[in-house]
This record gives structure tokens, C-alpha cells and sequence, in this order.
């Protein structure tokens, strides 16, 4: 393990951003020192981040903050970052959003409530290669054939597609995302189309739908044309 790894935090509140800072002060299992704290308070500038630190060893990324919506997130930043471990950190724990954020590639499921002991013991786990939820909590299995099927199809979908994905959750419209992005409009349309067909939908609305189940929420007035 380096003797200094790099921790990227990315939650929209400053106080929780501390909170985790505080309790990643110390060196963490083999490190000689304390990691270096990266931090990012929306979306977009975790994405950012991270094309800047490739090397980053971890992600502690919140389902809620602006510029992702549900597990929009982590499905753009695992289909983009495969290499970088990602651990949720959420108020919303209960055992299938667990379940479903580790079936779309999460390493850990930190609940909110948790204390910093928790927190630096679920670190260093997944840090050493293991993956971690909380103790004794039985996750199940998912009884929806549908949720299922939904989770293995946006697991299939390409970096830029799970990106374009994440901005349409945003409400952006197509020519938005194609300046952020740097293409044309016409390539987005192309993602969107292709998006739609490995969701199994043929429209928005169908999408909304589909996506909503997994708590992943789709902005309407985001424009497919």
C-alpha cells in the first residue's frame, strides 16, 4: 500500500465533509501517514476530480448532492472509473438501496449514522480489497424481476452513455450536454437513443419509470429530441 493514499469526498455538505475528514486523520491500515483528502461538493466537480487524479485510491460519494440524482452517480463514475473503488456514504440505508448500490459496484455502503470508528474501519477494509456493509444486516435478494433486470442493463451501458445518463437526471437538454461534453448535438442524440435501447424503453416517460424504481430520478423536461 502507498504511504499516503488519496481519499476523494464527495458530498454536497460541508460539515459532513469534515466529519469524514476528522475521522480519516489518522494512517489507515499499512499507510504511514493520513490520507489526502480531496473534496468535492457537487457532481460535476467530482468528476473533475477524478480525471485529474486517476490515481486516486477511493471514492466516498453521497446518492444525494447536486448533479446526480439516486445511483446515477455511481453507475457514471464505475462505468468511467473502473479502477477506482467507490464506497456510498447515505442516509438512506436501508437493506435493498445496500443491496442495489452494491450490485451496480460499489465496494461499501457507509451509512450516515455511522461513527468514526465505523467509518475508518470500512475504509481500511475496502482500502485492503475487501468490500464492506454494515455488520450483520441482512441485505436479501432483490424480488423484483424487473429492478433486476434494470440494474444488469445499466451496467451495460458505456462511460459516455452512463455520463449523458447522469446529465439528463440533471434536466439538462441535449445541446447542454453536448457543450459540456465537447461533442456535437447530434452524438448526444445518438447516446440518448442508444441509452433508451439498452434501458428497454422507447421514451422518456418509460425511462422515468424504469429509472424511478431503483431510486434513480429522471428530470422531464430534459429534452430527447
Amino acid at each position: 500500500m502507498q504511504n499516503c493514499s488519496k481519499i476523494i469526498i464527495a458530498d454536497d455538505h460541508p460539515l459532513f465533509r469534515g466529519a469524514l475528514k476528522q475521522a480519516l486523520a489518522l494512517p489507515l491500515g499499512g499507510d504511514n501517514s493520513p490520507p489526502s483528502i480531496i473534496e468535492a461538493g457537487d457532481f460535476s466537480s467530482a468528476i473533475k476530480i477524478l480525471s485529474e487524479n486517476t490515481d486516486a485510491d477511493l471514492v466516498l460519494l453521497d446518492l444525494a448532492m447536486p448533479g446526480t440524482s439516486g445511483f446515477s452517480g455511481l453507475v457514471s463514475i464505475r462505468s468511467q472509473y473502473a479502477g477506482v473503488p467507490v464506497v456510498i456514504v447515505s442516509a438512506t440505508d436501508d437493506p435493498g438501496s445496500i443491496r442495489r448500490a452494491m450490485e451496480l459496484g460499489a465496494s461499501g455502503f457507509i451509512p450516515k449514522s455511522s461513527g468514526m470508528d465505523i467509518i475508518r474501519e470500512a475504509v481500511s477494509s475496502v482500502m485492503a480489497g475487501n468490500v464492506w456493509t454494515p455488520p450483520d444486516l441482512d441485505l436479501g435478494t432483490e424480488s423484483d424481476p424487473d429492478v433486476a433486470d434494470l440494474i444488469e442493463r445499466l451496467s451495460s451501458l458505456t462511460p459516455q452513455q452512463a455520463r449523458v445518463l447522469t446529465m439528463l437526471g440533471e434536466g439538462l437538454l441535449n445541446k447542454q450536454i453536448a457543450y459540456e461534453l465537447g461533442v456535437s448535438e447530434a452524438t448526444i442524440k445518438a447516446h440518448v437513443s442508444a441509452v433508451l435501447q439498452k434501458l428497454g424503453v422507447d421514451s422518456r416517460t418509460q425511462a422515468v419509470i424504469r429509472l424511478s424504481k431503483i431510486g434513480i430520478d429522471a428530470i422531464e423536461n430534459a429534452s430527447l429530441r
